[in-house]
């Protein structure tokens, strides 16, 4: 980003030139004068090490803090976490003692008779023969 600087280089060449500058040395030292200002202009821009090393510790300062910040977070985060489970334990609990489920109904098939087989039909056994 660059900042424009208002400078009027033909008023700074007749200035040069009533002080008894020649008017082609005075028109390029006005030329090299404003070329100066542009050019102290952006060097007030830039960061020194300075600048940049006193950020590092601003920005490392504002990591701790919000890094303080985020475990809190979690730590109450966790503790709600653990009251409400808790909440909703008792809650149940609560419930079930004071309208108990039904007790269970156990679906039993329909019986059937239960038929024996048939007897298989034995061979005829053979007249014995008499005895002597």
């Amino acid at each position: 980003m660059s900042i424009a600087v208002p400078f009027d280089t033909l008023a700074f060449a007749k200035e040069l030139e009533t002080a008894g500058i020649p008017a082609a040395h005075a028109e390029a030292k006005a030329i090299s004068g404003a070329f100066q200002k542009v050019e102290e202009s952006r060097l007030q821009e830039l960061a020194t090490k300075g600048d940049i090393l006193h950020l590092e510790k601003e920005i490392e300062k504002v990591e701790l803090r919000m890094n303080a910040k985020i475990e809190t977070a979690k730590v109450e985060t966790i503790k709600w976490v653990i009251v409400t489970g808790i909440a909703i334990l008792g809650g149940v609990a609560a419930i079930n003692r004071l309208a108990p489920p039904p007790a269970p109904i156990y679906y039993s098939l329909p019986s059937q008779e239960m038929r024996q087989t048939a007897p298989v039909p034995m061979l005829p056994v053979p007249p014995s023969a008499p005895s002597r």
